[in-house]
């Protein structure tokens, strides 16, 4: 039965959709002492050609499927329950991330690249079906969803009609989001709770597309996705030409020396051996002139990629007017909750379930048990401080989702008994 009961657990995690604010992680560093180490990588420079398949199989599809073609990989919502979802088999520790997309049409459609770590830090990117005018940008730190203020949608025109190139450049100090080369936001270590909600331990890249607006999510999630999703509207195609990757901290693998979620936390193993210090820490070591130390004969126990961490959350609305308007706006970014005329609400939520199997995504939730319908919700926010604009693209509006919670406490509470059920 322990066996049995394993994978029920990953196929109901599977049902949790991925996108904003993780609120599950398969083994979290900071509540377990015994988590298996981040795979990572000694390369410091990848790129993937995906119009070629040969590049697309050296990412991890799990969820769905995934086809190659002339614009490259793509990522098909034909039907209700799909969420074709892929992820790095390695993770990185400071670095860059571009992906050159296309992103789906549709209303409720819902393209994402998520950065994400096992402690819950977390770096966003989404698009949605329905909104021509702008992308959302998103991050989370240790899975904290207390306050709904970080999410900003930067202009972009028309991300379903043409490739544009989203980029994160994240390091110690700053993480900066920008569109077709241009910076449409930065956050400042300090802006994120004093740095204590700065994403800033090791983390993956996960790419996929799911229905935010598909009938069976809470309102508040259809409302945020644009619309609900007319399924015989589909297909919904999402496509990503090409991905680079730098890796700052490139090793064979990362394990967390304690609890604290901190960079100065992390050992590397492998290429570059130590424990990670922060440029601005007054820590020192003996073990380089980096400022690291650790062992570096010590070895992987474990690739965590392997497991199934998804995302589940809840939101609120910020928006007093209850609604927001999107369009093309510039300020500075924080953590606070300064006003932006971009501002909107923004809940990530994976779509639903259907069918049997078992698979996690990045989009959200494909299908696992039988017959069941899964919905998830993500983090709202409406007033998102930091936009910016490399293409110009008029207004849009969205309605503002209101008091998200409660569209979820049905699902839980279902998979909940699924799980009593398995364990008897």
């Amino acid at each position: 039965m322990p066996s049995l009961l394993k994978y029920a657990t990953a196929a109901l995690a599977a049902m949790a959709p991925l996108a904003a604010a993780q609120t599950y992680s398969q083994c979290n560093p900071l509540e377990k002492s015994n988590c298996p180490d981040n795979k990572g990588t000694t390369e410091s420079s990848l790129s993937f050609d995906f119009t070629n398949k040969g590049d697309l199989d050296k990412w991890k599809t799990v969820a769905g499927s995934v086809d190659t073609g002339p614009d490259g990989a793509v990522f098909t919502v034909a039907k209700k329950g799909d969420a074709p979802t892929i992820d790095t088999p390695f993770y990185i520790f400071y670095g860059e991330v571009e992906v050159e997309m296309k992103a789906a049409p549709g209303t409720g459609i819902v393209s994402s690249i998520v950065l994400e770590s096992d402690d819950l830090d977390e770096v966003d990117w989404e698009a949605l079906g329905g909104n021509s005018a702008a992308v959302q940008t998103n991050y989370f730190g240790k899975g904290d969803t207390s306050s709904y203020d970080r999410d900003t949608w930067p202009a972009v025109s028309n991300p379903q009609g043409s490739f544009h190139k989203y980029k994160v450049v994240w390091t110690e100090k700053t993480i900066t989001w920008y569109i077709d080369g241009a910076s449409v936001r930065t956050l400042n270590y300090a802006d994120a709770k004093g740095g204590s909600r700065f994403p800033q331990t090791p983390m993956r890249v996960r790419i996929g597309i799911w229905a935010g607006g598909d009938p069976s999510n809470g309102q508040g999630t259809i409302e945020w996705a644009g619309g609900q999703t007319d399924y015989s509207q589909a297909p919904f195609s999402m496509y990503i030409k090409s991905v680079s990757i730098k890796n700052a901290n490139p090793a064979e693998s990362y394990s967390y020396s304690d609890n604290s979620g901190s960079s100065s936390s992390i050992q590397k193993k492998g290429a570059s051996s130590g424990t990670h210090t922060r440029s601005d820490e007054t820590t020192t070591t003996s073990a380089s002139s980096s400022s690291e130390t650790g062992d570096s004969s010590s070895t992987e126990s474990g690739d965590a990629s392997s497991t199934v961490p998804t995302t589940l959350t809840t939101a609120t609305q910020s928006s007093s007017a209850g609604k927001t308007t999107v369009g093309s706006t510039t300020a500075s970014s924080s953590d606070g909750p300064s006003s932006s005329a971009s501002g909107s609400n923004s809940v990530t939520t994976g779509g639903s379930s259907s069918g049997s199997g078992s698979s996690s995504g990045s989009g959200g939730a494909s299908s696992t048990a039988a017959g069941t319908s899964g919905s998830g919700s993500g983090s709202a926010s409406g007033s998102g401080s930091a936009t910016g604009s490399s293409a110009s693209a008029s207004s849009t509006e969205f309605n503002a989702a209101t008091k998200m919670a409660a569209n979820y406490l049905g699902p839980l509470g279902f998979l909940a008994l699924v799980t009593a059920f398995i364990q008897l």
